[in-house]
């Protein structure tokens, strides 16, 4: 699985992709479309529920095959791999932040975020390095002996933020990422991400929340399965 990870080099192309449940009748959860996400975009993904944001995260994260079309993820023809293939490429090239944390409770913050290295190859003997600096780049290297249940719901989330970022992949797919915080909290991790993003990462955010969606350069809208470019305010696109 040889990559282009060069600067020309999309992280995300969607050629034709789409995806259509069997019926009957069948159901096109996600119509054929094109989008290209380059390194070092933020993109927002946005429309009301049941629009096919989950279908496009699902499949941008490869966790669903898409019916039709192809899709590269930093150049590399998904639709070619073998599901072990495709399992190892989601683990070094995608890093995942949901809106539910999912830390282990009885783990510190440190062994939550080592946990993401255990698969990827790492050699033991780095694995505790790498987390604590992904925790300090997240604002957290004062807190890597405590457990999430001694965190607030803001630092849980920056925790999570540091397990996706410390197997260094391509892009951070963020899934309604301040969906379970407050606004002090939001906020904080809303700059989390602007920061990221002007450090250089890749960055996409699913929302139906337009100050989430306010924070990205470009937006991307779905409704009834249709993905578009926007030029839309947030407020306009979410209704």
């Amino acid at each position: 699985m040889e990559a282009g990870t060069d600067t020309e080099t999309p992280v995300i192309e969607f050629r034709g992709i789409g995806l259509t449940y069997p019926g009957p009748p069948p159901v096109a959860a996600l119509r054929p479309c094109d989008l290209t996400v380059k390194r070092g975009d933020f993109v927002a993904v946005v429309g009301p529920s049941g629009s096919g944001k989950s279908t496009f995260l699902n499949i941008a994260g490869l966790l669903d095959a898409p019916t039709s079309g192809t899709y590269l993820l930093d150049g590399i023809d998904t639709g070619k791999l073998r599901d072990a293939d495709r399992t190892a490429l989601r683990g070094l090239r995608i890093g995942f932040v949901f809106q539910s944390f999912h830390l282990l409770p009885q783990r510190t913050a440190l062994e939550n975020v080592i946990l993401a290295l255990v698969y990827d190859g790492t050699p033991r003997r780095e694995r505790a390095d790498r987390a604590r600096r992904a925790l300090e780049q997240v604002g957290l290297g004062h807190r890597v002996d405590s457990l999430p249940t001694r965190l607030s719901g803001g630092e849980r989330q920056r925790v999570a933020i540091a397990r996706a970022l410390v197997t260094r992949p391509s892009l951070l797919l963020c899934d309604e990422p301040t969906g379970n915080l407050d606004t002090v909290n939001a906020d904080s991790v809303l700059a989390l991400l602007t920061q990221l993003h002007k450090d250089g990462m890749t960055v996409l955010v699913i929302t139906h929340d337009p100050l989430v969606a306010a924070r990205a350069e470009n937006m991307v809208t779905i409704r009834d399965g249709v993905l578009s470019l926007s030029e839309s305010a947030p407020h306009e696109v979410l209704g």
